[in-house]
């Protein structure tokens, strides 16, 4: 199951408590004061972990604590430290303030950290308390409270390349064909639910992280449909693969899907609408198909993939068109 959102509360420990105590023993006349601080307050980490590939583990539970110090002991002894609790996170999780909505920390990279609550400090024993006129001092200090906070966390997946286009345009049969992903593949709209991330091999030494998401409607960047939830998840691809149905059952001409699918990007977000795509006809596999394409590409002004997933056709041509501009080979 997948989830990209989730709402939780933090609870960091609390700081042990002070000790008053005085030095006894023999052959020490008037010892002074002897009493150990307590332990600050675990704290509670967020930490991008790449085995994570959903926020379904955070969410499971709507609160989450860190360990309390332990007060000090006699003989100056310290308390020891609250356990920090480690809670893991998707890498491309954002961070925000459950009641003000800003942003806290974007955790977009494997092994970034977010100290989410500090613990609290612990409180000074009375040895700390001592000076020339007050020798004995009877005065010892509270731990304090650790920090508690509510907070929203958003998912974001980070992929190299995004594919989108109308239901049905052949996204998912294309990610299974050049990856190991097993996304659901059926004959009718809306198969894919939740994002899907795939590692294609290119050439002999290289990769690239591939997401097909749910597919895109007209009106969807206002709500419509299942894809105004993962818009957004785009925004962190750095290509576009835009795949467009030209065969025969096509459920939409192929320059109308085109039309939709941008027209949804550009009122989502200009930015999204200039990042560097590739247009491709999917289903590529007849004259009729061949001819459809020839005239998306009229249509559109720029240069369409033909591929076929089923049987392989364009899929290496388009990998490495796609792999050049990830990697600042070929300008867009």
């Amino acid at each position: 199951m997948f989830r990209d959102e989730c709402q939780i509360e933090v609870l960091a420990g609390k700081g042990g408590d002070g000790m008053i105590a005085f030095r006894r023993e023999a052959f020490v006349p008037r010892g002074g004061p002897w009493g150990g601080s307590g332990g600050d307050g675990g704290d509670v980490v967020l930490v991008a972990d790449s085995h994570e590939s959903s926020l379904l583990h955070a969410g499971r539970q709507p609160r989450y604590t860190a360990g309390n110090g332990q007060p000090g002991g006699p003989c100056n002894r310290t308390g020891h430290r609250g356990d920090d609790f480690i809670l893991p996170v998707p890498v491309g999780t954002q961070v925000r303030d459950r009641e003000r909505g800003h942003l806290l920390r974007d955790l977009a990279k494997e092994g970034d950290r977010l100290i989410l609550a500090k613990g609290g400090d612990g409180g000074r024993g009375n040895t700390h308390f001592a000076n020339a006129v007050r020798q004995a001092p009877r005065i010892a200090e509270p731990g304090r409270p650790g920090e508690e906070r509510a907070v929203r966390l958003e998912l974001k997946i980070v992929a190299e390349i995004g594919l989108v286009g109308l239901p049905n345009a052949g996204k998912s049969t294309f990610l299974s064909r050049v990856s190991a992903a097993t996304p659901k593949i059926a004959d009718y709209p809306f198969t894919t639910l939740d994002p899907q991330v795939g590692i294609a091999q290119v050439g002999d030494f290289d990769t690239l992280c591939i997401a097909d998401l749910p597919g895109l409607i007209e009106g969807a960047s206002e709500g419509v449909g299942l894809g105004i939830k993962f818009l957004k998840h785009v925004e962190r691809c750095q290509v576009l693969l835009h795949l467009v149905d030209v065969s025969e059952s096509a459920l939409e001409e192929p320059a109308n899907a085109w039309r939709s699918i941008r027209g949804e990007l550009e009122s989502y977000s200009a930015e999204l609408a200039e990042r560097p795509s590739l247009l491709v006809a999917s289903k590529c596999e007849s004259d009729v198909a061949e001819e459809r394409a020839a005239e998306l590409e009229q249509q559109a002004g720029e240069p369409v993939f033909r591929i076929s997933s089923s049987t392989g056709s364009g899929l290496t041509e388009l990998l490495t068109a796609a792999r050049k501009i990830v990697r600042g080979e070929l300008e867009y």
